[in-house]
């Protein structure tokens, strides 16, 4: 009994993590407006945005891509260079979003910092105690200008980066999955 709720579980665990496709031909992966040979090919908007559609709630792990293929298509040779390609293709994605990711945080951090030593800047001058126009101007300028600067680079850390992120995993996810043809 144990061991048919721990297959059932399993089945359910492997359905979950599937990602199924039909596809007609293999060009159906590739855009229309690419005549390279497809271990150079571009890949179709639509078959990537159905991608990140379709693994949006899969778990991180362990993704299984299905692509159904028509018997007459099937060709071995054919799907490892397409295998390849797709793998090619997240994984340099993965790595141009994971570096543009980083430059924003560090941007971010930059621009935080400045914010806080303008911030500063300004504390120190009004503590000073003297009131030439000059200071009174400087401290206009300086204060509103700390703040912008230090939720500007919080924006960017937090808000700006993180919203990469669900491309970041759907990445993430296409590097580390199974993709599998299946002749019907």
């Amino acid at each position: 009994m144990a061991a048919d709720i721990e297959k059932s579980e399993k089945h359910k665990l492997m359905h979950l993590s599937e990602i199924s496709l039909m596809l007609d031909t293999y060009d159906d992966i590739f855009s229309d407006f690419d005549p390279r040979p497809y271990s150079e090919r571009a890949l179709s908007d639509d078959f990537l945005v159905e991608m990140k559609r379709a693994s949006r709630d899969k778990p991180s792990g362990g993704i299984s891509l299905n692509m159904q293929i028509p018997k007459r298509e099937h060709n071995l040779g054919t799907e490892k260079i397409i295998k390849n390609r797709l793998r090619d293709h997240f994984k340099h994605h993965h790595d141009i979003l994971h570096a543009e990711i980083q430059k924003l945080r560090i941007q971010g951090t930059l621009i935080a910092i400045i914010g806080f030593v303008l911030m500063g800047t300004a504390i120190m001058l009004g503590d000073l105690g003297i009131t030439p126009r000059i200071v009174t101007m400087a401290l206009v300028v300086l204060e509103p200008s700390g703040w912008f600067a230090m939720w500007f680079g919080f924006d960017k850390i937090f808000y700006t980066a993180g919203s990469r992120k669900p491309d970041l995993t759907f990445y993430e996810k296409m590097i580390k999955c199974d993709i599998v043809f299946l002749p019907y």
